[in-house]
């Protein structure tokens, strides 16, 4: 794809959730780049998905793209970001940073995403639907689940979701890296329209398991996206394992152990 001979085996990269080939290549020039390819039918959409907003976007914030080749998986070669400071741990100036770069991407200007699907980010209704698979991680008791539910659900419908900004719409630490000051996002696939404090909103959820500040100190007031963050999660977490992807209900879980107390403190709910 890019005309030069790999050198030696491909290292495995170790960060991201879904089944995807992730490989540093290091070419006979000299340079080493990283390598997506699709395994699934569902990584193949996903790089599709990705390669559209790369199509778009010349920012500084997203990483160079050398080459994509499309067809039954696709593979897409990007810059090495190996060199790149990968939180945790959050240093002094990087969550401004984030912040920063954040305001940039929901004032990018692309076309052709869609807006933002509220059925694929509301959860507390499907918790009400049927609790045992939350109530199973023992974060809560039932009775308090039950008290409790409609405050959550009646919060978690009055977020706005809504906007004409970009979101990145995946907003991690492994999906971020610092180089310089410079912040650059991966993994694009989710790419919508909306209101960009749903950015903020889940990253606050693993800044905060990451000891990189209180959802508060990027939303200060913001009850209906602390209900609707925790409700995400509580609806997901206690599922079973997704087998291409068994990492993703650990991640859950552990982002859930913080939202779940954001949305505590600012809808004013009794303790667990």
């Amino acid at each position: 794809m890019l005309g030069v001979a790999v050198v030696g085996p491909m290292t495995p990269v170790g960060r991201g959730y879904t089944p995807a080939l992730r490989r540093i290549a290091l070419l006979a020039d000299g340079r080493t780049v990283f390598v997506k390819a699709a395994t699934n039918a569902y990584t193949t959409a996903a790089l599709r998905d990705e390669q559209r907003i790369y199509d778009q976007l010349d920012a500084p914030f997203i990483a160079y793209r050398l080459a994509f080749e499309d067809g039954a998986l696709p593979v897409m070669i990007l810059e090495d970001l190996s060199d790149a400071h990968w939180p945790p741990a959050w240093r002094d100036g990087d969550v401004a940073a984030v912040r920063a770069t954040m305001a940039a991407v929901a004032a990018a200007p692309v076309s052709g995403v869609p807006d933002i699907n509220r059925d694929e980010f509301i959860g507390w209704r499907d918790v009400a639907a049927d609790p045992a698979a939350f109530l199973q991680l023992g974060l809560v008791s039932a009775r308090w689940l039950a008290a409790t539910l409609p405050a959550l659900i009646a919060a978690e419908d009055a977020a706005e979701l809504s906007g004409t900004a970009l979101l990145h719409a995946d907003l991690r630490s492994d999906n971020l890296c610092l180089r310089g000051g410079q912040v650059t996002l991966i993994d694009w696939n989710f790419a919508c329209r909306g209101n960009p404090e749903i950015d903020l909103a889940f990253w606050s959820a693993s800044l905060a398991a990451e000891g990189g500040g209180v959802p508060e100190d990027l939303l200060p007031s913001a009850p209906q996206l602390a209900a609707l963050v925790s409700g995400f999660f509580a609806a997901r977490a206690g599922l079973p394992v997704i087998p291409q992807a068994p990492r993703v209900r650990h991640i859950q879980q552990v982002q859930l152990a913080t939202a779940l107390p954001w949305a505590v403190r600012a809808l004013k709910l009794t303790s667990p």
